[in-house]
């Protein structure tokens, strides 16, 4: 395990914690000793997705439950942690963007185990001065990283992990709470995170994809940050810099964060004039002596930032379908086939297939236009994932790109975001019902022809449904949508098709 460092070791913050920090409620917060739940008891709390003819996608989904809640542990006062909370399955910590995933599927088990607030140890350890590590000890107080280690923070996505459960649930009362921690987060990564220009590094480790070959040779994949200037890194402050802001104003505090606001402006016009290649049509990290050829899934996060400039999104999308670059056998590969550092099986972030940038890369699409696209690469994703599955029993870390195999140096037993591709996948895309809780709105693209739909769909934090799409003869031929509401409600869900869209008004 090693050295594990407390907050406010090795330097001096000064008398008072930020001004942010002082807010955050969950420092100090009690932890609840009610016993955890267990998958046995849960199942009938659990959304009930299915296709006529493919019920391995329904096996594969409650074996990803099942797994999940076997990672389930509660808090204890030793570790400083405040709330009950799912494992990443990994080495013994937490670790941020794994959990900023989790809870991205973890969601639709809400009615059963509140997976949201894994995130609340994160805030409950922030440092005085608003740092949170990208790692934090489970069985007792401590992060895994000094807070100036260079890879001691990062991705920051938990704006946007809170942002997608509110568009879930409608939780307005959770934004309040998290915001202040979240904005004292973001404002810690500017001043310790960025160059001279305002914008911004990370390391292999510190953006989560460990060995990539994105920094210079000689520069270690894993630590350094090659003086580079990161695309992904830059794109999600831009994401998290819009989404502050749009919780600011949904909570009345939009002056306090028209600076990351601003920044988030500076900085979608920085990457659009000096990281976009115009003879590739693709976005690259900065390197010291002009732009990277390296050609990695991180650059998609400029789709899910929403900085594409319209006359750009072909091109920039063609790489993803492009079977010499991204659109593998299981796609998309995290490292364009052309690259010479490509590893058909994976070699971790050299090719493989991993469920968070997968799903990055789909939300990315859906936010421009491009659904058609999210559709196809959702679908080759969870069928292989579910291929493997059946042919493995477990779900893994990563997967190859060349063959419908888990990937090299993998862990098995990963849920872990490896939930995502048969539950979030399953439900969004391959099945195709979106949330909009906010609104007591579901939109379901029907692309299946056979029967299907979801018994127990959870919308906001009282609302569930039963959707049911009958069977058809073509995808083009109007779906016979029927809704039931068991509690809660009215809903609107709004049917989209291949030849047009539809909206009902539902009622219990």
């Amino acid at each position: 395990m090693g050295v594990l460092y407390q907050p406010g070791e090795g330097m001096t913050y000064g008398e008072e914690p930020e001004a942010l920090v002082r807010e955050n409620a969950f420092i100090g917060k009690k932890t609840d000793l009610s016993p955890l739940p267990t998958f046995e008891g849960s199942v009938g709390a659990f959304p009930y997705p299915f296709i006529e003819g493919k019920e391995k996608y329904t096996d594969c989904y409650f074996a990803a439950w099942r797994t999940a809640f076997s990672n389930l542990k509660k808090a204890t006062a030793a570790s400083g942690f405040c709330s009950d909370f799912i494992d990443t399955a990994f080495n013994g910590f937490l670790f941020m963007w794994d959990s900023a995933f989790i809870v991205t599927y973890g969601k639709y088990g809400s009615r059963a185990f509140d997976f949201q607030s894994t995130l609340d140890n994160f805030y409950a350890r922030q440092h005085p001065d608003g740092f949170i590590c990208r790692e934090i000890c489970e069985d007792k107080s401590g992060d895994q990283f000094h807070r100036h280690d260079p890879s001691s923070t990062g991705p920051n996505v938990l704006p946007w992990a809170e942002w997608l459960y509110f568009e879930n649930f409608g939780d307005a009362l959770r934004i309040k709470k998290v915001f202040p921690p979240l904005l004292a987060y973001h404002r810690w990564l500017r001043e310790h995170r960025t160059w001279r220009d305002g914008s911004y590094w990370t390391t292999g480790w510190g953006s989560g994809m460990d060995n990539s070959p994105r920094v210079e040779r000689g520069d270690d994949p894993r630590f350094s940050n090659g003086h580079m200037v990161w695309i992904d890194a830059c794109c999600q402050m831009i994401l998290s810099g819009k989404i502050l802001y749009k919780m600011a104003s949904l909570i009345g505090r939009e002056n306090e964060a028209r600076d990351v606001l601003d920044e988030a402006l500076y900085l979608e016009k920085y990457v659009n004039e000096k990281m976009w290649d115009e003879r590739e049509g693709f976005y690259f990290d900065l390197r010291r002596d002009g732009l990277s050829d390296v050609k990695t899934i991180a650059s998609y996060w400029a789709l899910v930032a929403g900085i594409v400039p319209p006359e750009r999104l072909e091109r920039f999308v063609s790489h993803l379908t492009n079977k010499g670059e991204f659109m593998r056998p299981h796609a998309p590969a995290t490292l364009s086939a052309d690259d010479p550092e490509y590893c058909p099986l994976g070699g971790y972030w050299r090719g493989s297939v991993w469920a968070p940038t997968t799903y990055m890369t789909l939300r990315g699409l859906d936010a421009a236009g491009y659904e058609d696209v999210a559709y196809k690469i959702a679908k080759r994703h969870h069928a292989a994932v579910c291929e493997v599955w059946e042919k493995t029993g477990t779900f893994w870390e990563n997967y190859a790109p060349d063959v419908i195999d888990r990937g090299e140096k993998g862990k098995s037993d990963f849920v872990g975001w490896t939930g995502l591709p048969p539950i979030a996948v399953f439900l969004e895309y391959v099945i195709g019902i979106k949330p909009r809780g906010n609104e007591k709105t579901v939109v379901w693209r029907v692309r299946e022809t056979a029967r299907h739909g979801v018994a127990r769909y959870p919308l906001g934090k009282d609302t569930d449904l039963d959707l049911v799409c009958e069977a058809r003869e073509s995808a083009s031929e109007r779906p016979d949508v029927k809704v039931r509401v068991l509690r809660g409600g009215p809903v609107t869900v709004k049917v989209v098709w291949d030849g047009g869209e539809y909206e009902m008004r539902c009622a219990k």
